[in-house]
């Protein structure tokens, strides 16, 4: 007699609400907008006080007639507020959930994952985490949406939801010339220190990818510090 439960069949959604894409598209360039008036203020404000430095710069700027120079800062914020909007809609995680596949969308290029590759989902933080069937991570991408939509939406289509990290335990922290890692993650792992430390998340993303190509999994602590943990082999289904 088969007891388990039925798996839904209806693809399963999940995005961020319509509430805060109007955040992104409204209420950024709103915010924008406010942020050029009050630099306004605060320029007239600094031309008051000698000590404060870039005086010249500063009467420069207000030597544009009014009403133009306000208008000016305000249009300028409001559209700084909209570029923001834009890229942050832009980065915004789209995941599809249906019985064989998890298909995540974001910055326009799809991802699609089989049910058989996917070993554990959870939250991190502010992160979905999908593993693999050695540990691996298949995708780690923030979202803004309740870690509860997650965890209802991939149980009820039969995935193995996980509370945290299953190999939260594994994890030690990197520090230089660790004889376990492979050949070559140290010196990978020496340059995403110093990319972390410039600020440098673009060079950070791409050094852990490489990492994660020599069967490296990497998280990010606090102080910049960085956590690692070497992949398996296969688990069951």
């Amino acid at each position: 007699m088969n007891t388990e439960e039925p798996r839904a069949q209806t693809p399963t959604v999940l995005a961020e609400p319509p509430w805060l894409q109007a955040v992104y598209l409204l209420g950024f360039p709103a915010l924008g907008a406010g942020a050029g008036w009050l630099l306004r203020r605060l320029a007239d404000w600094a031309l008051g006080l000698a000590w404060i430095p870039f005086q010249g710069p500063l009467e420069l700027i207000d030597s544009v007639p009014e009403p133009h120079l306000t208008i000016g800062v305000i249009v300028v914020g409001a559209l700084a507020g909209l570029v923001l909007g834009f890229v942050a809609q832009h980065e915004s995680l789209t995941v599809t959930v249906t019985p064989d596949r998890v298909v995540l969308d974001r910055e326009d290029t799809e991802r699609e994952f089989d049910r058989a590759q996917i070993s554990a989902v959870f939250r991190e933080g502010d992160r979905l985490v999908l593993l693999g069937r050695r540990g691996e991570e298949l995708a780690n991408h923030p979202s803004e949406l309740s870690t509860a939509h997650y965890a209802a939406a991939f149980r009820e289509h039969g995935y193995p939801w996980a509370e945290g990290d299953p190999h939260a335990e594994e994890f030690r922290r990197w520090v230089p010339d660790q004889p376990e890692l492979p050949t070559g993650a140290n010196a990978l792992f020496t340059a995403r220190d110093k990319a972390l430390g410039g600020n440098k998340s673009d060079d950070a993303k791409e050094l852990r990818a490489e990492l994660a190509k020599l069967g490296v999994v990497v998280k990010d602590g606090k102080g910049k510090r960085q956590y690692w943990r070497l992949t398996g082999q296969d688990s069951a289904s």
